[in-house]
């Protein structure tokens, strides 16, 4: 059984996840695989090729740069038919990041729920005394 580096959050129609890192690479990195961790199911593989996508966004604040993250991995997930496992994050701060995305074809997976997006509903993305906590909701 493979350790998961998120809590699950109560809620009535949608799913939450709450994820805790000592720094911000953390926090980005484990809530991308979060989202697909919750959306998708490993099959055994058939095909081994990884792909890798570019993503360089900024916003005005962490909690936009957050929400816009994961919807960015969203939307790439459709369009590039992936599921993204790993992440290089060469650069996050509080305004932008730049990140190369690493996904294998999403006929890997069983898709068990579909996540149309992450929302501002609920969320919070706050330093801590030991790194960085963040709580969102999926629409779903």
């Amino acid at each position: 059984m493979v350790e998961k580096d998120f809590e699950l959050i109560e809620h009535t129609a949608d799913v939450g996840i709450r994820v805790k890192a000592k720094d911000l690479v953390g926090l980005f990195s484990k809530s991308g695989l979060a989202l697909f961790q919750i959306s998708a199911e490993k099959l055994p593989a058939k095909d081994k090729e990884k792909h890798k996508i570019i993503v360089a966004l900024k916003a005005n604040n962490i909690e936009e740069l957050f929400i816009n993250w994961l919807n960015e991995l969203l939307s790439l997930s459709a369009v590039e038919c992936l599921i993204f496992e790993g992440f290089e994050i060469s650069k996050v701060d509080e305004n932008c990041i730049e990140v190369v995305a690493i996904g294998v074809d999403i006929k890997n997976y069983k898709v068990n729920t579909e996540i149309k997006a992450a929302t501002y509903h609920e969320l919070k993305v706050e330093k801590t005394g030991s790194g960085w906590v963040a709580e969102v909701i999926f629409d779903v």
